[in-house]
């Protein structure tokens, strides 16, 4: 059997099991170990032994649970209960008002975070039934919750950035620079979605009535953009002294779940149960990160043992001849494809030391490529008929809100994804700009 169609059972039979419900890491290490020891013998059991060594000794790794940590503490102390109701006086005269203020919120959190899962879990419990209450309707805003939850993954600081900076070996923070300006620009393409539509159809995002703007204040409007003084403490105090050199990587990670931690105190919200609950919650997802990345490296060194790196490239360039924006178009594609079946972490360890060779043989830039590998797991996560983010979101849901209403929901946050996959990749300066003057790259 030639080592094209090994391979291509390997992959397939991982796609399978997939589909049948079993656990990422269990497919994934369950395939990679098998081949290995059917490859060869008794050899290939040193592969996995290897892969949880290769993990164990990966420092930057650090700060995957001090991230999500972060996230979870502002969560449960309910920092990021007092932002939505900034975001709720300021915005909610407008129509669609809470909406974008829901986006906004999604912003600052992701900007406090670096993961979709706390974004969605926040939006889930605290924006949706207040939305929902209010006479939105469900559909819009079930997929402003979802799309405004992925920029989790693009917005600084990115776990998934940080994680491809580790495989494609560039520099994270050049990563975190490339990501804020593409991560901005879809949070304001999206409020401009939500602007438009509800001034079509008023009647999808009402404004709050008279008699509860005139209940606030002006003294109770100022008082409370004392809210967003915390979290811009926390993002400074991680992300800014990150850029200017002042911390490392980890040392951010520690330093912004300090600072959270800090901020649940000042706030008097420190409890017992709220640090149990961050912790069992950290705890849970770090774990699951830990499981996918130790099988997925393990699947990517029996793959690349078989030479499945130097196939592949042969097999775009030498077999088919296409151009390099062909190729890199058909790698999208691919991503948008596994994203049914993975989430970003397991895709990024299994195919990013697959194609990051060849997109650097094509000529094209590390960085730059991140962020179109980011924005295209956002639309994967989005993508019937098993996106992540959609499974996530029935999860959290409230019963009146179906599977049909999330699928229904996220068409035109996809379309406005998409478009902005295509203007960064037609104009790569939208991503670069930033780092070329920050590293005058």
């Amino acid at each position: 059997m030639s080592y094209e169609l090994i391979a291509m059972l390997m992959f397939s039979s991982m796609m399978l099991l997939l589909l049948t419900g079993q656990r990422v890491f269990g497919a994934i290490g369950f395939v990679a170990s098998a081949a290995a020891l059917l490859l060869w013998g008794d050899g290939g059991s040193e592969m996995a032994f290897s892969a949880a060594m290769k993990l164990m000794k990966w420092y930057p790794l650090l700060t995957l649970p001090l991230f999500v940590y972060m996230g979870y503490m502002l969560s449960e102390s309910k920092i990021a209960d007092d932002l939505y109701r900034m975001f709720h006086v300021w915005m909610g005269p407008l129509n669609g008002g809470l909406a974008i203020g829901t986006i906004l919120l999604m912003v600052a959190v992701s900007a406090m975070n670096g993961l979709s899962v706390a974004g969605m879990a926040i939006g889930a419990s605290i924006a949706l039934p207040e939305l929902l209450r209010r006479g939105y309707d469900k559909i819009m805003v079930t997929g402003v919750i979802q799309a405004g939850s992925s920029l989790g993954i693009l917005v600084p600081p990115s776990v998934v950035l940080v994680l491809y900076g580790m495989i494609a070996r560039q520099p994270v923070s050049q990563l975190w620079l490339a990501g804020a300006i593409p991560g901005l620009m879809m949070a304001g393409m999206f409020i401009a979605y939500i602007v438009i539509r509800c001034w079509m159809q008023p009647s999808l995002g009402p404004s709050l009535t008279k008699e509860e703007r005139a209940e606030i204040t002006w003294e109770e409007k100022i008082s409370l953009l004392k809210a967003g003084i915390l979290p811009l403490f926390i993002f400074f105090s991680m992300t800014g002294l990150f850029l200017m050199g002042v911390t490392s990587l980890v040392e951010s990670s520690a330093v912004g779940a300090t600072a959270a931690t800090l901020a649940a105190l000042v706030k008097r919200r420190l409890t017992a149960e709220v640090m149990e609950e961050v912790l069992r919650k950290t705890l849970g997802i770090s774990c699951m990160f830990m499981w996918i990345i130790l099988a997925a490296l393990c699947f990517g060194a029996v793959f690349d043992g078989l030479g499945a790196v130097r196939a592949i490239e042969s097999f775009f360039v030498d077999r088919l001849g296409l151009g390099p924006w062909e190729i890199l178009i058909l790698m999208q594609l691919s991503f948008i494809l596994m994203g049914m079946f993975l989430d970003d972490t397991a895709m990024l360890v299994i195919v990013a030391p697959l194609y990051v060779p060849l997109v650097k043989m094509l000529g094209f830039d590390l960085v730059w490529y991140g962020v179109l590998y980011t924005i295209t797991c956002q639309i994967a996560y989005m993508t019937p008929p098993f996106g992540y983010n959609l499974f996530l979101m029935r999860a959290m849901a409230p019963p009146e809100v179906t599977l049909s209403d999330i699928y229904r929901s996220i068409g035109p946050f996809v379309l406005v994804m998409t478009l902005a996959l295509i203007l960064v990749m037609i104009f790569p300066d939208i991503a670069m700009w930033l780092p070329n003057q920050f590293y005058g790259r």
